[in-house]
């Protein structure tokens, strides 16, 4: 499967939030920002970085947004700013776009212009999402130390009719499987269970390990 690539316009601090842990991964990564001295601190660790005005729609396909496979929108205190960015990028065709609101009637406005996922601050931190939107599979993410987490992911189609034992996610991946969520149920996992359709799988384990996991299942 070919490596997703990520823009990230705004660097505030939850912009760079979610800049840093994507490059923690390893992710390519184009930052945007119309702030000179906050593009060239980041310029030397990100894949590509810029300065420019993103209600310039001229600009931003100078810039190649439109082959950008999942672009946040993390622009502060600039709700103006921020739904013409959403407009312009969703017109661009950007396959994937997350805005990050100030309040209920800037999710309302970004979501009626095809905004695909918003975000607050306050409910999610950047690096959560950083995390989300590295795997389509995860579904929360929650940090349990600098280096360790919980996630709850879907199950991959690979893994249905595959049993617990044979999938053997301590051994192979040095996860734990604390639970399975199916159809509002929570099992606690027994060797011979077999994962289905649909299920939601609840594990922890050190960050470096979780992500081998969720890049296995979607090979």
């Amino acid at each position: 499967m070919a490596k997703k690539t990520f823009a990230v316009i705004g660097l505030g601090r939850f912009g760079l939030s979610v800049v840093e842990e994507l490059i923690k991964s390893n992710q390519e990564v184009l930052v945007i920002d119309n702030n000179q001295e906050r593009v060239s601190k980041i310029a030397k660790i990100a894949t590509h970085a810029v300065v420019l005005d993103t209600s310039d729609e001229a600009a931003l396909k100078e810039v190649g947004i439109q082959s950008i496979d999942h672009v946040i929108v993390a622009i502060g205190k600039d709700i103006k700013n921020s739904i013409l960015t959403t407009l312009i990028l969703k017109e661009l065709g950007v396959k994937r776009v997350t805005v990050k609101v100030q309040n209920d009637y800037h999710e309302k406005v970004v979501k009626s212009l095809g905004a695909d996922e918003t975000i607050q601050p306050e409910q999610m931190m950047g690096r959560r999402l950083a995390h989300q939107v590295l795997s389509d599979n995860i579904l929360e993410f929650y940090d349990l130390s600098e280096h360790h987490s919980f996630v709850t992911i879907k199950t991959d189609p690979k893994l249905v009719e595959t049993t617990v034992a044979n999938l053997d996610l301590r051994e192979r991946f040095h996860l734990n499987l604390v639970a399975i969520k199916r159809k509002g149920e929570v099992i606690i996992p027994k060797p011979d269970d077999i994962f289905e359709e649909n299920d939601q799988l609840l594990l922890v384990g050190h960050n470096d390990d979780l992500q081998k996991f969720t890049a296995w299942c979607q090979k």
